[in-house]
């Protein structure tokens, strides 16, 4: 993101307002991908809160990021409801074919893997979305075939 792009999220919203926060730092994930300890430290100094801090609100919650996602990003659910029907055993076999790791991108940066705690849709479990894609009642081979078009996609 570049100084013009931060300055132009900052300009919406008043200087040493802390309650500008959560609306700021979403601002920047929306046009950067990502948040950066960089961007993280001149967010606080523009509403006047300690970098710390701020990391602090952005780890918290689970909707912001620090590294850019890759081209398929991939979340399983693993709330209560899916972990019981074996999305526990999805994360492993993705790690496995993809070669990424959870909570990571792949060196290629065709892939990134993120564990969710529920997606809030229990009834159609076990869930594994793709981008905006979401596959629901996932089994085995509905998961092979995932990965497979995954794959040809990306060779």
């Amino acid at each position: 993101m570049t100084q013009e792009d931060l300055e132009l999220v900052l300009s919406h919203y008043p200087a040493n307002k802390k309650d500008g926060l959560l609306p700021i730092l979403q601002e920047i994930q929306l046009h950067n991908g990502y948040l950066t300890d960089e961007l993280l430290a001149k967010v606080g100094a523009y509403l006047g809160i300690p970098a710390n801090k701020v990391y602090g609100v952005a780890t918290f919650y689970d909707q912001f990021r620090f590294h850019p996602h890759g081209q398929y990003h991939i979340r399983v659910c693993r709330g209560t409801a899916c972990h019981l029907v074996g999305s526990s055993t999805f994360v492993e076999e993705i790690e496995k074919q993809l070669k990424v790791t959870a909570g990571n991108t792949s060196k290629d940066r065709k892939y990134s893997l993120e564990i969710t705690n529920c997606m809030g849709a229990c009834e159609s479990s076990p869930i594994v979305q793709i981008n905006e894609t979401f596959h629901t009642r996932v089994n085995a081979g509905d998961l092979d075939k995932i990965i497979r078009t995954l794959k040809e996609k990306t060779e």
